[in-house]
């Protein structure tokens, strides 16, 4: 990925958007704080992103996302909340309403069904931007395995009313070949085509060193 926005910056390699599944791991933005791991059961990792410690693992939908926003306009948090959108009109086909929160990272769903006030998160956002080049991207839950989760405190929320859950959870099976059918479509609603779009699972490598000019940014 660092390879590729390099590329990307210097104007050698095209845009570029990865929709991968990893292995059981949590990975550590960098505002995440250590005693947030409650029970290290799976490698964690730290990402470089902004934000603080989730969890990856089979069945959740990641999506690195790497655009030029030199060339498609210098605004950070527009490209946070379009992101934001991308996901809750892809949410919006499986018939989920999914909400933004100013006060919260991620994008969640109200859970009536729990008690008033209920919200569990469904998708997670944390980005780079390097050389105004996009780095990281979300992680949607399709079908991961929520106890997963446990081991740490997501996103540093730990409000018993706040939760995390899945299109699964939500009652909603839905294979990743059509979720990934959704993301393709509504990304090109929202950020326009791209010639290169990758689609599968990789094993996570060490993170690269931070570089000074650049900028990590939880969502909003």
């Amino acid at each position: 990925m660092e390879i590729r926005a390099a590329g990307i910056a210097a104007g050698t390699a095209a845009e570029l958007v990865w929709l991968l599944e990893h292995p059981p791991l949590y990975t550590a933005g960098t505002s995440a704080n250590p005693a947030d791991v409650i029970e290290g059961r799976f490698p964690v990792h730290a990402s470089g992103r902004g934000g603080q410690l989730t969890y990856h693992g089979p069945g959740q939908r990641v999506a690195y996302v790497m655009l030029d926003l030199r060339r498609r306009g210098p605004d950070v948090r527009r490209f946070v909340a379009t992101l934001e959108e991308w996901i809750i009109r892809s949410l919006a086909a499986f018939n989920v309403r999914a909400e933004r929160r100013e006060d919260r990272i991620g994008v969640w769903v109200r859970r009536h069904e729990k008690g008033g006030g209920y919200e569990d998160k469904i998708a997670a956002i944390g980005i780079r931007v390097k050389q105004w080049v996009t780095l990281h991207g979300m992680a949607l839950n399709v079908d991961p395995d929520l106890s997963h989760f446990s081991g740490i405190v997501p996103c540093g929320v730990s409000e018993q009313r706040y939760g995390v859950t899945s299109l699964a959870d939500l009652g909603i099976r839905a294979p990743m070949a059509e979720v990934d059918k959704i993301l393709q479509r509504e990304f090109a609603q929202l950020f326009g085509q791209i010639t290169d779009q990758t689609v599968g699972k990789t094993e996570n490598a060490p993170a690269s060193t931070r570089s000074t000019r650049s900028v990590s940014v939880p969502s909003r």
